[in-house]
């Protein structure tokens, strides 16, 4: 399907100033208290100058060298922001205001302007059944835009979900540490393996984004549906109690899995949904981590 451009435009138009808006005023100073660390990190010693701060003398090479040295402290390294997104054909769905792409786009957008402005470098991964596309990490608020719109215009991809074989690539690519938000439905075979790895190296943030739609059917009768990866017809009866139960007992199950799964492997998560904004799920995730890190 072609991409409607001014749509496209559009979209992009109203995410940045909603997102701007918000990190302006909210998120700013909180992603760099949360993901910033102490600002600082030891560069070298030195030999010590009158004048010096003698708080900062290091008394181990002082006493190996005979006079005094102190250490030297720089500007902790910029951070690396890498965005794994899930364009598979299950993105394109959602029954409320936006689609699951949509919402991936919005929170991508949220979190790439709150690293623009603290001069971190972003990145992007885009991931079907294969890489559709990466981008390595550069600075700028026009890489930030570039990822929103990357996402929206890939909204209408009709390919399955391998998020095993996209964390791998992440592993290859991605050498030295970097925080990384995997924004997907999950629905995928499994990746616990290639998930336990990447935790291991990156910081790890998994956002699981869904739709109401996904958690409950409406009593709407005989109704055709049809998987977006797939492309496969199912023809189901709503008006069966039974059916609906069933369904809603099988979200119900996936969803604690997967919960489950990410606190076994001590990874911080976001449930988001398409019908309500992002914002209040990104604060509270920021806040968690900042009471965490005030408590050891």
């Amino acid at each position: 399907m072609a991409i409607d451009v001014k749509e496209l435009m559009r979209q992009v138009g109203r995410i940045r100033v909603i997102t701007n808006r918000i990190v302006d005023e909210h998120l700013s100073g909180e992603y760099h208290s949360v993901f910033k660390g102490r600002g600082i990190e030891f560069d070298e010693v030195r030999e010590y100058a009158p004048g010096d701060d003698v708080r900062a003398i290091d008394w181990n090479v002082t006493a190996r060298m005979g006079h005094p040295y102190i250490k030297r402290y720089c500007e902790e390294r910029e951070l690396t922001v890498v965005f794994l997104i899930d364009i598979s054909g299950s993105q394109a769905f959602g029954s409320a205001a936006r689609t699951k792409a949509e919402t991936a786009a919005e929170l991508a957008c949220l979190l790439a302007l709150s690293a623009v402005k603290n001069q971190d470098k972003i990145g992007m991964i885009l991931f079907s059944d294969r890489i559709e596309k990466s981008f390595p990490p550069r600075k700028g608020r026009t890489s930030a835009m570039r990822l929103v719109r990357e996402i929206l215009a890939a909204e209408t991809t009709r390919r399955g979900t391998d998020l095993a074989g996209a964390l791998r690539f992440l592993n290859r690519v991605q050498k030295r540490r970097a925080v990384v938000f995997v924004l997907s439905d999950f629905m995928a075979a499994p990746f616990e393996k290639e998930l336990r790895v990447a935790a291991r190296h990156h910081d790890l943030i998994c956002c699981a984004i869904g739709d109401p739609r996904e958690d409950a059917l409406p009593a709407a009768g005989l109704i055709e549906v049809q998987d977006p990866e797939s492309g496969e017809i199912f023809l189901i009866d709503t008006h069966s109690t039974a059916l609906r139960s069933a369904f809603a007992q099988n979200a119900q199950a996936d969803r604690a899995h997967l919960q489950t799964l990410f606190r076994r492997l001590k990874i911080d998560a976001l449930t988001l949904q398409t019908d309500r904004p992002v914002f209040d799920d990104v604060r509270r995730l920021f806040q968690q981590r900042q009471a965490r890190s005030r408590h050891g």
